[in-house]
């Protein structure tokens, strides 16, 4: 059961990124250059992107609990935990519509924010915040040499690419879909990764 469990973590890793890039790239009106990942739960397609949050934060927290089984690390699993439900909490509070997108919103930020768009702010600062933990606590929780350099070099560059994306959307830059994306397709393959390497 917790080979199963593991293996679930690293499907809902890994369909989460294959769903949201093809999603992106098919989506009229939508540039995934610019706009962030959280802008595709809007819209008529909207609840692909909602389903994917959900869905894959819920077989993520799954696989985080096995996470947890001897000889496993009680804090990676308690953090990559929270990265799950907080990716569950993103699509159940939803973004406000904003930079244009979906097609018609003005091109701007609007000045005063809904609270499930505050409340989806949060879940993502928790998402973007227990990654790197996460990935830092391997460094020392995993007993295999590559694996601790693999975690190292990979919670730096998450450190750098949510810095940089953060920057990136204050800015409304065009770019800032583009920094968000390449720095998740870094974290989650990581996280899908480390649960299969836990099945062995």
């Amino acid at each position: 059961m917790t080979s199963v469990m593991l293996w679930l973590g690293a499907a809902g890793s890994w369909t989460f990124v294959v769903t949201f890039l093809l999603d992106g790239w098919t989506r009229p009106g939508y540039r995934p250059v610019r706009h962030p990942v959280s802008a595709l739960a809007l819209g008529s397609r909207g609840w692909l992107q909602t389903a994917n949050f959900v869905l894959c934060g819920s077989l993520i927290t799954a696989g985080a609990g096995a996470l947890a089984e001897p000889p496993g690390n009680v804090a990676l699993a308690v953090v990559v935990g929270v990265f799950g439900v907080s990716l569950v909490a993103s699509g159940v509070f939803p973004m406000d519509a904003m930079r244009g997108y979906p097609p018609g919103t003005p091109d701007e930020t609007p000045a005063d924010l809904s609270l499930r768009h505050k409340l989806h702010d949060w879940a993502g600062m928790l998402v973007f915040g227990s990654l790197p933990i996460a990935a830092g606590i391997a460094v020392f929780a995993v007993p295999d040499t590559a694996w601790k350099w693999y975690s190292a070099l990979t919670t730096a560059a998450l450190a750098v690419g949510f810095g940089v994306f953060g920057q990136a959307w204050e800015q409304d830059s065009r770019y800032a879909g583009l920094v968000q994306r390449a720095t998740i397709l870094v974290g989650w393959l990581w996280l899908g990764l480390l649960f299969v390497y836990a099945t062995r």
